[in-house]
């Protein structure tokens, strides 16, 4: 069995992730590729200890890439879009 802490990898900060948390209290996270959405309400609500209203997942294949004539892979990733209950806030995330 998977921990709170391997569930969850690194939170995602992007215009769209910024524009997120401002109006709609939803947080991007890179979360464990076999993780399911219970798992990640679980572990969010666990290692965070705030109140978790719904989880949307996205799964983001790996894109193919060219250095000169080598031809490689990007890592795939699944990401988690956390929406906290009302009057919800993270701290370390409120000066991103």
């Amino acid at each position: 069995m998977r921990g709170s802490h391997d569930v969850l990898k690194k939170p995602i900060f992007t215009e769209k992730a910024t524009y997120l948390k401002e109006t709609g209290n939803k947080l991007i996270v890179e979360v464990d590729r076999k993780a399911n959405k219970i798992e990640i309400k679980k572990a969010f609500e666990e290692v965070f200890k705030v109140k978790v209203v719904k989880v949307a997942t996205i799964n983001v294949p790996g894109k193919k890439k060219k250095w000169g004539r080598s031809v490689g892979w990007s890592s795939a990733m699944k990401k988690a879009v956390v929406t906290l209950g009302k009057g919800e806030k993270l701290d370390f995330i409120e000066g991103v």
